[in-house]
């Protein structure tokens, strides 16, 4: 061991500049000893790295011999050589690895052994220095592992930026491996190396990059803001080093990259998001090192919060690598349950011993924290969670008991492991634990016990719920809603070859099924069990259909019931089955109706109309749990023909239900308001008689609307409003709802920028109105009138909006209203637009332009008013320069547009050359126009004036119809003439020609 430090000063070398300069090999000069020495150490440790902690100790001993005193008599070979002797050799060293590509594994191993030698080296020299001197230093001591290691760096950080990707990556990875090798370096050399590895992470081959990466997530765990505050401006350097290290985890294209980061980030507030997130990376290497590497190392897993452990559950084990679906559940299974469990024991010698052993509570503790009664529902990630859990976890399969004190005192969490152990022993491999499941789970006819216990428990929380003031407190039944789930979960997995636990279960889910409060998932859960318990045969089916509809009746007649406690009950007392078609809303009313007992009673007030809806709605989902259980012929069913007839139609379809569903929008909730909609859409598309005949209360169809138009405006209810613009806008497509303000309320509402967001309504409209108006003469025309109207909102909502906030502009919307009313783009040429040409074909080519008239009329009539602003009357010009007009139009109405443009023109509405010559060239189509409809009416006048033709013209109408024949047949022989003397003229033609 040295006594003391030389006293000898470091001195410099020539031979160091060159290095320092460039890649290239410096002259070495002659050799020495020393260099033999260093040069066979290296050479040793690129060979293998089995003996790298021995040549590093050799090393050591000969760095010791140059730079430090021999405490011992005899002199040794290495003394005669310097500090500064020893650094360069080494560096020389250094310097030759610089060209050793990355695919000569001597190079990698070479990297391996310096970083070893300088960690052992730092060490070593720390330990020299006095406890009391250590203290007092603050700064990072100089000792001669320091100066070799600033030596090193040096030389490295100026190849950082060398031409040579060999050389560059060489550079950064020596740099990246010291750094990740010692405790610290020096401000100069950690300044110099921040600044030169930033600059390679944005380098453009990978795996400089990668280098780069290990290097800065070592100094970016040592960053404090200080150093944050005070980044060079220079280049990349201007903000934060793990902002930008964030940035590029976020960014980079290269999965290695990001892998090497996910790994190397320091675990923080800050950064523990940007990791996490890396679940859902599109690289399986990057999610699976997520899983199997960072959250095991990440500590408790009860620090994330709820919604991340829920996420990162269904992110993993939903993966679609398979060895990310493993290394997920290896850490739920292995790794969370610990932290529950309690922390695993350590033995003196500091090594981890055993797990714990299997806990019940700790697994019940985990399956709260990742809130099983929200996770667990449906198809959770809560159920394949646990599924990963039993198969990879023995221990708990065999030392886990279900006796009867755990069926006692029921939580979501216990309740739930049962039912995962019982799904896991019947899904098993070819039943390999399904023995285990049935010697653990309790017999059918204790567990409808339990089933019946935890159901009443349920039901009669949901009644004093219902009993309640407005104000009080209602109790929590979701957790009791949960149990019973999760037991009729186990019920349906179970074996009903028992004939007594199948009878025990039958009837109580008969008389379950029956009970009006039941919420709907527990319902459907009973149809599926009574349907497991019913057999699978076409007997079985016949008897399950035949005892839902049994206690569909029985539902409907017990709050019916409910409702009339002045009935004589006794004396309707039959099978419920038998009566079916009696117990149904439309005719059960009428019944009522018929015995008397409410004549005087003519309307059903609102809260009775309201339960009335509520009872088909449970009537109506029971049947439809049913519906989805049934495989057989229905129409050989006649159980589910009775409840087609009687129970869905009536319920569903019903045209008297028109107002109630109108109520259910004005008084309802989002949820109710929407579903309303849908419904009364149905009820219009399959009844519109309701809105359409000329027998309708107008006060009805002023509702229907009304209703649309509250619906369009629910900005603040976005699934209201694109309910409300579906709907309407396939009743308006089918003609059954014909409105100009609700026309143009879509309109305004398709161009409204506060819309976009609401992607529904715009996808709708998008769709909606192009189709609507190229589909039908008289839409189009309903679309021309409402123009002018449009444009003047649409320049309103303009000037009340910020500069900043972007709208469509008023030029898009002329053009689009302009496209929408041009009537050569209709599907349908109806008579209106269709001419026959002189023998007898369609000739759809001459369109009709009246509607382009309509439109042009009513932006003339905007323009000329008074109120009309500048910018309106400049877009609503320019719209007439774009319209299709055509000879074949209304004389009278081209007339009437005419007189407008001449009025136009005279009072000097158009301003500028743009709107002056549409002006004009709608003026000079329009005189043509009306000038040839002018040259034809007088010959019609005077042909109609002329007695001679007077009193030949029923006589040439008898005739007409004989001279068909020969008119056709004279008009072929004059177009036949006309041909031959063409062909006579051309070649008279060509003759003069040559």
């Amino acid at each position: 061991m040295p006594g003391r430090v030389s006293s000898r000063k470091p001195g410099t070398d020539s031979r160091r500049t060159t290095a320092l300069s460039t890649y290239a090999i410096p002259d070495e000069g002659p050799s020495s000893a020393l260099r033999v020495r260093i040069c066979g150490l290296f050479g040793d440790a690129q060979r293998s790295t089995a003996g790298h902690r021995k040549l590093a100790v050799s090393l050591r001993k000969i760095q010791e011999e140059c730079c430090y005193e021999s405490t011992h008599g005899r002199k040794q070979q290495a003394e005669e050589f310097g500090e500064d002797d020893f650094n360069v050799e080494v560096a020389r060293c250094v310097i030759r690895l610089m060209n050793v590509k990355k695919t000569e594994g001597a190079g990698d191993r070479t990297v391996r052994f310096l970083g070893m030698f300088l960690k052992r080296a730092h060490d070593k020299d720390a330990a020299l220095i006095p406890v009391a001197e250590a203290e007092e230093i603050h700064s990072l001591p100089e000792t001669p592992s320091t100066r070799l290691t600033s030596h090193i760096l040096s030389i490295l950080v100026p190849l950082l930026g060398s031409k040579e990707k060999v050389v560059r990556y060489r550079a950064t990875q020596l740099v990246a491996h010291i750094i990740n090798s010692l405790d610290s370096v020096d401000d100069d050399s950690y300044h110099s190396i921040r600044m030169g590895l930033l600059k390679r992470v944005r380098d453009k081959e990978p795996i400089i990059r990668v280098q780069a990466v290990l290097g800065l997530g070592r100094l970016a765990g040592n960053e404090g803001e200080e150093d944050q505050d005070d980044a060079d401006s220079d280049n990349d350097d201007a903000s934060g080093l793990l902002d930008k290290l964030l940035e590029v985890l976020q960014n980079d294209p290269s999965a290695d990259v990001r892998r090497s980061l996910l790994l190397n980030l320091p675990l923080a507030p800050k950064t523990l998001p940007f990791l996490l997130e890396r679940a859902r990376d599109i690289d399986a290497a990057t999610r699976r090192a997520l899983y199997s590497r960072l959250l095991p190392a990440l500590g408790d897993f009860r620090h994330l919060s709820l919604s991340m452990r829920e996420k990162l559950l269904r992110w993993g084990l939903r993966d679609r690598d398979e060895n990310v679906r493993k290394a997920t559940g290896k850490l739920f299974r292995e790794r969370w349950i610990e932290d529950c469990v309690g922390p695993t024991e350590v033995a003196e010698d500091g090594t981890p011993q055993q797990p714990a052993p299997p806990n019940l509570d700790g697994l019940l503790e985990l399956l709260e924290r990742i809130d099983v009664v929200n996770s667990a529902a449906g198809n959770g990630i809560a159920t394949e969670a646990m599924k990963e859990f039993w198969s990879g976890r023995p221990d708990y399969r065999v030392a886990i008991t279900f006796v009867d004190p755990f069926w006692d005192q029921l939580t979501p969490e216990s309740v739930f492991v049962a039912r995962s152990f019982n799904d896991f022993c019947k899904a098993g491999e070819d039943g390999k634990f399904e023995a285990l499941g049935e010697e653990k789970m309790p017999e059918v006819t204790k567990l409808a016990f339990f089933v019946q216990r935890y159901t009443n428990a349920l039901v009669n929380c949901i009644r004093y719920n219902s009993t309640l003031s407005e104000g009080e407190q209602e109790e929590d039944t979701v957790e009791k809603e949960f149990v019973v789930e999760q037991l009729l979960h186990i019920a349906k997995a179970l074996d009903y070859s028992d004939e007594i636990g199948r009878r025990k279960m039958f009837a109580l889910l008969r008389e379950t099924l029956a009970i009006a409060e039941l919420p709907e998932e527990i319902t459907k859960l009973v149809v599926d069990v009574l349907r497991g318990i019913c057999g699978s045969e076409a007997a079985g089916e016949r008897e399950f259909c035949g005892i839902v509809l049994e206690a569909v009746a029985e539902v409907h007649d017990n709050v019916m019931n409910d409702e009339l406690p002045g009935e004589n009950n006794d004396d309707s007392f039959h099978s419920a089955r038998s009566e079916l078609s009696d117990s149904t809303p439309t005719k059960a009313k009428a019944g009522r109706r018929d015995h008397g007992e409410r004549g005087d009673n003519s309307e059903i007030d609102e809260a009775t109309a309201i339960k009335e809806i509520m009872i088909n709605m449970k009537c109506l989902h029971i049947a439809q749990c049913m519906l989805e259980n049934v495989e057989g012929d229905l129409q050989q069913n006649i159980h589910l023909v009775t409840m087609l007839n009687n129970l869905v139609v009536p319920a569903a379809l019903a045209e008297e239900n028109l107002t109630l569903f109108l109520h259910c929008f004005t008084k309802g909730h989002d949820a109710l308001q929407v579903s309303a909609l849908y419904i009364l859409s149905d009820i219009l598309t399959v009844h519109p008689n309701l809105v359409t005949a000329d027998t309708v209360d107008p006060a009805v169809k002023k509702s229907v609307h009304k209703i649309f138009a509250k619906g369009l405006k629910a900005f603040e209810a976005p699934e209201v409003q694109s309910a409300a613009t579906t709907a309407l806008c396939k009743l308006m497509l089918t003609s059954v709802v014909c409105d100009e303000d609700l026309l143009k309320q879509l309109v305004a509402l398709f161009f409204d920028p506060a819309v976009k967001e609401n992607a529904a309504v715009t996808q709708a409209l998008s769709y909606f109105l192009p189709v609507f108006c190229h589909s039908k003469r008289e839409n189009m025309e309903m679309m021309a009138a409402i123009a002018a109207t449009v444009i003047h909102n649409q320049i309103n909502i303009a000037d009340e909006m910020d500069e900043e906030e972007e709208t469509i502009g008023v030029n898009v919307v002329g053009n689009m209203l302009v496209d929408w009313t041009d009537a050569r783009k209709l599907v349908v040429h109806d008579a209106a637009l269709i001419r026959w040409d002189e023998a007898g074909g369609k000739d759809a080519a001459a369109v009709n332009g009246d509607i382009h008239l309509t439109l042009a009329e009513s932006l003339l009539e905007r323009a000329l008013t008074h109120g009309c602003s500048k910018e309106e009357r400049k877009v609503l010009l320019t719209m007439l320069g774009k319209v299709y007009i055509t000879s074949n139009t209304s004389a009278e109405k081209s007339q009437a547009v005419s007189d407008l443009v001449a009025e136009a023109i005279d009072g000097k509405v158009a301003t500028d050359t743009a709107t002056k010559n549409a002006l004009n060239k709608l003026h000079l189509a329009l005189t043509k126009i009306v000038g040839d409809a002018r040259t034809i009416r007088p010959s019609i006048e005077d042909e109609a004036a002329d007695p001679i033709l007077g009193e030949s013209e029923s006589k040439m109408e008898e005739e007409s119809d004989q001279g068909e024949a020969k008119m056709l047949v004279d008009e072929d022989a004059v177009i036949s003439e006309t041909q031959d003397t063409l062909l006579e003229e051309l070649l008279e033609a060509e003759d003069e020609d040559i």
